[in-house]
């Protein structure tokens, strides 16, 4: 069964989260979190993102994303692929690392960040 579109609303904060699969680790080692940063500032110029926070825990990540003209979509499949690709490279493995797809949650209210 096909899996609903998701909508993009140009300018939209979003809260994301992306859980390790299984609940496993998606960070090892600080060299992890450093990869991700780098591919994260990456992802957030070629798509033209502003990232106002990110959390890296040891088995998901959160992040609050603004999007501009470039779905949020294009944004996380280009994030988790390549640190998806890099992580199974460096740790000798295959497969998924990510569980499912990310989930996302239009932030409406400012009070909603402060709770993150």
């Amino acid at each position: 069964m096909a899996r609903k579109p998701r909508i993009h609303y140009p300018g939209a904060l979003y809260h994301v989260m992306l859980r390790g699969n299984g609940g496993n680790a998606v960070f090892e080692c600080d060299q992890d979190r450093y990869r991700f940063y780098l591919l994260l500032q990456q992802a957030i110029e070629r798509y033209s993102c502003r990232v106002f926070a990110f959390c890296l825990m040891d088995n998901h990540v959160h992040l609050a994303v603004q999007v501009g003209d470039i779905p949020l979509s294009r944004f996380m499949q280009n994030l988790s692929g390549r640190y998806t690709r890099w992580f199974n490279w460096r740790t000798q493995k295959t497969g998924h690392l990510f569980q499912g797809r990310y989930k996302a949650i239009i932030v409406e209210e400012d009070s909603y960040l402060l709770q993150l």
